[in-house]
């Protein structure tokens, strides 16, 4: 798979920022307004991208309450049945294009996840930059072909995934030459323990799959997401709401702005602090070398005097001869008169410098 992947105007690759998205979902709440603050907000934060989510109730499921359609996993949603649930959670599709601008003009990226192929001709219609394969997704082998056949990236999460999965999603893009593909670590868990994401399986996917990776992350706060771009991560996903109190079908385990932007900001010191390998010190570090430790004349000294553990020491700063000597000097006799805190030199030393 490529190593480097543009989408809109931001180059994903393992030398670039981390690109972070907003998943709007159906935090929404029906409310087209409410809609477009939490963009407002996502812009506002950080994020380089913002993500909707194109189906509606009847393409997404049937409306049908036989035992299979009802949710009973013991998740928020118990109770009720996929469709209902949908009809609450969908993003209406005459919104996309309005919510589309809103996100351009503030120089967001705008895409989806598709779920079935209505929605994939609507967003083409849109034009939209790459398309998000949802974890549920990921088995849905017709779809993920007919996405990567439109030669666009595609972000396929995992959180439902086995091994085989993956590699026959994998299999499908490549048949359908298409090779940029970045695959998000995730736990579909809502809200995910801690201990369940796994993040150590993330950097095995980039190896074992040789991909880009990232995380789609529904665990409460921002320590996992930092986590992932130390680990390697190139994408961070996370659902954006106003305020969680509002509720709403995802509300629980989405970020509130104040929280989503100090994620970015912590991932953009995280990936400062990353920099490069390297063992040079910088001016800051050499000047500090100042203070390092070196060896100097701990008591008033006469000529002739011997070098002990008593008037010779380490100490403080690093203007002296260099610690490894310290043995050396010992039993050796001073060659002048010195007084406390003289830093040691050869021309002290009886005999001088020695040869090896």
């Amino acid at each position: 798979m490529n190593k480097v992947i543009r989408i809109g105007n931001h180059r994903i690759a393992e030398d670039a920022p981390a690109y972070i998205i907003a998943e709007l979902s159906g935090n929404h709440n029906m409310d087209y307004d409410r809609a477009v603050r939490i963009i407002e907000a996502a812009a506002a934060a950080g994020a380089d991208a913002i993500k909707v989510q194109t189906y509606t109730a009847d393409t997404i499921t049937l409306d049908c309450d036989d035992p299979c359609f009802q949710i009973t996993q013991g998740t928020l949603w118990d109770g009720t049945t996929l469709h209902k649930l949908y009809e609450k959670a969908y993003t209406p599709w005459e919104w996309q294009p309005r919510l589309q601008k809103v996100a351009q003009d503030l120089g967001l990226d705008f895409f989806s996840s598709p779920f079935d192929f209505t929605s994939v001709d609507f967003l083409e219609g849109l034009d939209v930059p790459c398309y998000k394969i949802a974890s549920f997704e990921i088995t849905d082998i017709p779809l993920i072909r007919k996405c990567a056949l439109l030669g666009k990236p595609l972000i396929i999460s995992t959180g439902i995934a086995k091994p085989e999965d993956i590699e026959l999603a994998f299999a499908t893009c490549r048949e359908a030459g298409n090779e940029d593909v970045i695959l998000l670590k995730c736990c579909s868990a809502y809200p995910t323990p801690y201990e369940d994401i796994h993040l150590r399986t993330m950097v095995d996917m980039a190896q074992r799959y040789d991909v880009l990776t990232g995380l789609s992350d529904h665990t409460m706060g921002h320590a996992v997401a930092g986590a992932s771009v130390a680990m390697g991560a190139r994408v961070v996903e996370k659902h954006l709401t106003l305020r969680r109190a509002d509720g709403g079908v995802d509300s629980a385990f989405s970020m509130e702005p104040e929280e989503f932007g100090q994620m970015v900001r912590d991932i953009r010191i995280i990936e400062k602090a990353l920099g490069r390998v390297t063992y040079e010190l910088g001016e800051k570090q050499t000047r500090e070398r100042e203070h390092a430790r070196s060896l100097f004349v701990a008591q008033d000294m006469k000529a002739g005097d011997v070098f002990t553990p008593e008037n010779l020491r380490s100490v403080r700063p690093g203007c002296g001869l260099h610690t490894r000597y310290y043995e050396h000097l010992l039993g050796r006799k001073i060659t002048r008169d010195a007084k406390l805190g003289t830093p040691m030199s050869w021309d002290l030393v009886e005999g001088g410098e020695p040869s090896v």
